[in-house]
């Protein structure tokens, strides 16, 4: 029952205003296209050192007696390689959320745009701007009758008491 005021609650804050989501739109695709430069930038990195690691491959083969040195070489070479792609996979893990919270903004914005074109229209038929606003308004009108009909009705029991007591 939507009517039942114990169904919901009311949440505290307020909501961003056009410019304060496109200002937050804005830094957040800021930081997304500064993040993506560093991923290339670390994909790069990891190429370079990925074609460092072949080539010391191929000179191990060639010669044995340098092979444990650079056997050593490569496993550092690779442990970096690894640390650098968890790197990796994490900015593309935080890219991924920040660029899914600026798709969720716009469509926050597309809808309180809408809900304000909405409310314009129906302020400019003469209605209410939300059927939440018409319903509160009727239930203020009730409580004000209600509130009117007690006073009427304590006020017609004090007319009756006084004249029972003459």
């Amino acid at each position: 029952d939507p009517e039942n005021e114990d169904r919901y609650r009311l949440l505290g804050g307020r909501d961003l205003t056009h410019e304060e989501m496109q200002g937050k739109i804005t830094r957040l695709e800021d930081r997304l296209n500064l993040k993506k430069e560093q991923l290339l930038e670390k994909e790069l990195v990891l190429e370079e050192v990925g074609s460092l690691s072949e080539r010391l491959r191929a000179q191990a083969v060639e010669g044995r007696e340098e092979t444990l040195d650079i056997a050593k070489t490569v496993n550092d070479y690779q442990a970096r390689i690894k640390a650098i792609t968890r790197k990796l996979m994490a900015c593309v893990s935080e890219l991924s959320m920040y660029q899914a919270t600026s798709m969720k903004l716009e469509q926050e914005k597309a809808a309180r745009i809408e809900e304000l074109d909405v409310a314009k229209e129906r302020l400019e038929e003469g209605l209410a701007p939300t059927e939440d606003a018409e319903r509160e308004w009727e239930r203020m009108l009730r409580r004000k009758e209600m509130r009117s009909d007690m006073i009427m009705r304590m006020q017609e029991e004090a007319r009756q008491a006084a004249g029972e007591l003459q």
